[in-house]
């Protein structure tokens, strides 16, 4: 194991896979510290994901900002469906409420994953949002902050990618 560390970052170069990872914790923290205020951390958790995607492997297809943007489109779009159907199903039975919204959040990550696949906006992280929004309250404003996160880590990206590198 210590040798095939020692074989990455002398391939890699531990000083630049360390600013790497220290810019996206960077960024990670400054939208965190501008969303955190404003909505639930958990249907933002999804976005340190994303910022792993976007900063250690940038060349892949999936931390361009077509996948990016275009997978939160999607997940929040069917994490809102679902979430807005089983809301406002007449039910009462608290263990069937609990027991259909499980089903409906399964049912937005498959939403969401076909959805992304069809428009080639594959992002794994928009999954877990999309079940997080069937799971938990939201408002406008979340989708908002979510969006503006999200926009924030590909604009970043974009202006740094000439220096970033795939660390994996």
């Amino acid at each position: 194991m210590a040798l095939d560390l020692e074989k990455h970052f002398r391939h890699k170069g531990l000083r630049r896979s360390a600013l790497q990872c220290g810019l996206a914790g960077g960024v990670a923290l400054l939208v965190l510290l501008a969303l955190d205020a404003v909505t639930q951390t958990v249907l933002i958790a999804s976005l340190g994901a994303s910022a792993f995607i976007a900063f250690a492997v940038p060349h892949s297809m999936h931390s361009g900002a077509r996948n990016l943007i275009g997978g939160y489109i999607i997940g929040i779009a069917s994490g809102c469906l679902l979430s807005v159907i089983d809301t406002n199903l007449p039910v009462t039975n608290p263990t069937s409420i609990h027991i259909l919204m499980v089903v409906f959040g399964a049912m937005a990550i498959s939403l969401a994953m076909f959805l992304m696949v069809v428009t080639r906006t594959e992002h794994p992280p928009a999954a877990a949002l999309a079940i997080g929004l069937v799971l938990n309250e939201w408002n406008l404003v979340t989708l908002v902050v979510v969006l503006a996160g999200i926009v924030t880590i590909a604009l970043i990206k974009r202006l740094v990618l000439p220096m970033l590198m795939d660390l994996i």
